[in-house]
């Protein structure tokens, strides 16, 4: 495992992180489906494991996910483990009307960070991130006056913002003018490169970068097939069609495959593989609840050269413009 700095911190994480949404397990508010459908507590806590032994020391999780399991799941496998680093969100949770609620209120990022420590059994978040939060939130100020506190109170030793997934831009602008936070969580892979000038933005005024949804709800893999039927439980049901999976499987056989088989290599390790080969990615997130995940997504990155990143970054223009445009309107 390599491992790069995150922004100006002290942070040195692996480039392969484990994204710890999936491992919350079912959950659902206000009749929205906001997992992966059901999981195994035994085989994540084997699949966290794994991944620590594997040298992945970077782990993202976030208080919605599972509504806190998944946070509960770290703090069972890592309790206060100082050699791997937490990242977790706050601003989202299950309002008392049943429904999705959105919070940045000075007073319950507190609270929930409180709770998030509890979960964890930690005794500071290495890295603490808004749950995409408006720029409205931001120019109200209380929720970046609430991480300030809590980095203050050793409760928290860096923030950031985890980013809308098709116009990163003004919150990632605002905070940069503002001179706040240490980093930023985009969504960075083949098909959605529309982060990539505030990534060069961001990393040029040294923000730690993370890359989510790299395999693109597991698209890139191309092991999705177009008659895959997803559990009610999981979001995908609701976000991949089978008109979706079809186009992505035609580019990827069309365009991508003859490089992956160049290189030796599986389509989701050159998926990976692109996103690292930017120098101002510090980590890639991959959701993984299996140890055979962990093995997947650690093993087969290659090095690409620059003739054939310029390729692939050159197919957000020619060819993933259909397939973005199917998923903005799927959400």
């Amino acid at each position: 495992m390599n491992y790069r700095k995150f922004g100006n911190t002290e942070l040195m994480v692996s480039e392969i992180g484990f994204g710890a949404w999936a491992i919350g397990g079912t959950a659902q508010v206000g009749g929205i489906e906001i997992g992966w459908g059901p999981s195994d507590d035994k085989l994540s806590m084997k699949a966290l494991k794994s991944a620590k032994n594997a040298g992945i020391n970077f782990f993202d999780t976030a208080d919605f996910y599972g509504l806190g399991h998944s946070e509960t799941l770290i703090g069972k496998a890592f309790p206060n483990d100082q050699d791997i680093i937490v990242a977790t969100k706050v601003g989202q949770r299950a309002g008392k009307n049943g429904n999705i609620e959105i919070n940045y209120s000075k007073a319950y990022i507190m609270e929930a960070c409180e709770k998030s420590l509890r979960r964890l059994k930690r005794e500071y978040i290495d890295y603490y991130q808004f749950h995409v939060a408006k720029v409205q939130h931001l120019k109200e100020g209380e929720c970046i006056e609430a991480m300030e506190r809590l980095k203050e109170q050793g409760k928290i030793r860096y923030w950031g913002s985890s980013l809308n997934t098709f116009s990163p831009e003004p919150e990632a602008q605002l905070l940069i003018e503002l001179n706040k936070g240490q980093g930023f969580q985009l969504v960075f892979n083949l098909i959605n490169q529309l982060a990539l000038p505030i990534i060069r933005q961001a990393a040029g005024k040294s923000y730690g970068i993370i890359a989510r949804m790299p395999l693109q709800f597991g698209l890139l893999s191309g092991k999705i097939r177009p008659d895959k039927i997803f559990s009610k439980t999981d979001h995908r049901s609701y976000r991949l069609s089978s008109e979706l999976v079809k186009k992505v499987l035609d580019i990827l056989e069309q365009k991508v495959q003859a490089m992956a088989e160049k290189y030796g290599t599986s389509l989701s390790s050159l998926a990976l593989s692109y996103i690292l080969s930017f120098p101002e990615i510090s980590t890639v997130i991959p959701g993984i609840r299996t140890p055979e995940q962990v093995q997947l997504n650690t093993q087969g990155l290659v090095k690409l050269s620059l003739e054939d990143r310029d390729y692939l970054e050159n197919l957000a223009d020619s060819d993933w413009g259909e397939v973005l445009d199917i998923m903005r309107q799927m959400g």
